[in-house]
């Protein structure tokens, strides 16, 4: 019997490809370290043999996207130009030189009566990934699951249907390339919302879903699944300037987590300034800004220190812009600053910019976000800055894992025994 296509939706289910996908698992955790490394080379070797291909598929994306008014930040991860192509390339050899995780003995001891206990990584078995406008996602988690010992199922959404078709299409290639089970990296995109329903309720054939995209795609898979959720949140990310903080570096510092990428749940969305600092460092920092197209949403202090600022309403202060936005308050005190934090963050990341020791370290303990930073850019939480190779995502949930999730995130454990006849009296 021949193996359905990617396209071939017409003779078959969602659940069809889960069900296919929980089978190829099994060969998938069987494969020896050097069978990853092979296949994940033969997906980067496809990548660049297809670049334009690929970008071709993208463009008609990117068309689409246009016309249906999607927004420039969408737009901006939708793309992939030929750097962008070459750099998934780079992420998949970089995931294939990663220490590979499983076997890897994590705990144990011996039992007074002698077994021998040892608690070892081991894949999860089916990762599922529902995620919007990011074609790179497709290939970053396919890569980090392969790594792991996982089969794949994605569900990237319509905005890139085209890019995630090609891109899936040439994975799946690479693997039958190399002798690898291609089942192992499934789409549902194919199915449209039926695929997402799938793998929401795909109890006994998805192991672990990752969401990634709006408050509202998460909000959606975290409280309609039946399947173990890793939750991604959203990026309502703080910086704080105190009164001893350098100008040069939250002048640079600030700018770079705002301008480098937009886009990006990385990106800083608020700026508190202490009262004493502000009338130094609001004009410096709003300026630097404002002249690389930042539009300011300011408090009452910080109009009266720049020009050209739009009034900040209390739905500013709970905003992921994703755009060239962004909002700055005064605050009196570092304690305001963190009562701030606390109420608006959303767990993400969290930086200060302050040469005092005592209030870095204080912020670095009080802070309760996945990543929290003293004197550097917010745009460092990242997989691949952190040395990943790559990311599934960035946890803002306590269970399991938190914040940049490589792959070790992407596995489980299990107990081992060995005994020599012992029995329970």
């Amino acid at each position: 019997m021949s193996t359905p296509t990617v396209a071939d939706a017409s003779a078959e289910t969602a659940q069809d490809r889960l069900a296919r996908a929980k089978d190829a698992s099994r060969s998938v955790a069987r494969l020896t370290s050097s069978e990853k490394e092979a296949a994940l080379e033969a997906i980067a070797q496809a990548i660049e043999a297809n670049v334009d291909r690929i970008v071709t598929a993208n463009g008609l994306d990117i068309t689409r996207g246009r016309e249906e008014g999607i927004g420039d930040a969408l737009i901006d991860r939708l793309r992939l130009d030929e750097l962008r192509v070459a750099a998934l390339a780079s992420a998949v050899r970089d995931v294939a030189s990663l220490p590979d995780p499983i076997g890897q003995v994590i705990g144990g001891h011996r039992m007074p009566n002698g077994v021998a206990l040892e608690q070892v990584r081991v894949p999860f078995g089916v990762v599922g990934a529902i995620y919007e406008a990011r074609p790179n996602v497709t290939v970053d988690i396919a890569a980090l699951a392969l790594r792991a010992g996982n089969a794949v199922v994605l569900r990237g959404g319509s905005a890139a249907r085209e890019s995630n078709t090609v891109l899936v299409e040439v994975m799946r290639d690479a693997l039958r390339s190399v002798g690898i089970d291609p089942e192992a990296i499934q789409t549902v995109d194919d199915f449209g919302r039926e695929g997402a329903k799938a793998l929401m309720h795909g109890r006994g054939f998805i192991d672990v879903l990752v969401p990634r995209g709006s408050a509202s795609l998460i909000e959606t898979v975290v409280t309609e699944s039946t399947v173990p959720v890793i939750e991604t949140g959203a990026g309502v990310v703080h910086i704080v300037l105190d009164e001893s903080a350098p100008v040069d570096w939250a002048r640079d510092i600030v700018v770079n987590a705002k301008v480098q990428r937009p886009s990006v749940c990385n990106a800083v969305e608020t700026v508190l300034v202490l009262r004493q600092a502000a009338p130094l460092l609001v004009p410096v920092v709003a300026s630097a800004l404002q002249s690389e197209g930042v539009a300011i949403h300011g408090d009452d202090m910080v109009a009266g220190l720049v020009s050209n600022v739009i009034p900040a309403t209390e739905e500013d202060w709970s905003t992921e812009y994703l755009s060239l936005d962004i909002a700055i308050k005064v605050v009196d005190t570092l304690d305001d600053a963190l009562a701030h934090i606390r109420r608006y963050s959303t767990g993400h990341t969290e930086s200060i910019i302050t040469t005092d020791s005592r209030n870095a370290e204080r912020f670095l303990a009080e802070v309760d976000s996945a990543v929290v930073m003293a004197n550097a850019s917010t745009r460092f939480t990242d997989g691949a800055e952190f040395g990943f190779g790559a990311e599934v995502g960035i946890s803002t949930q306590k269970l399991h894992t938190r914040g940049p999730m490589g792959v070790s995130e992407l596995t489980s454990t299990k107990w081992l025994a060995r005994g020599s006849g012992q029995t329970r009296g």
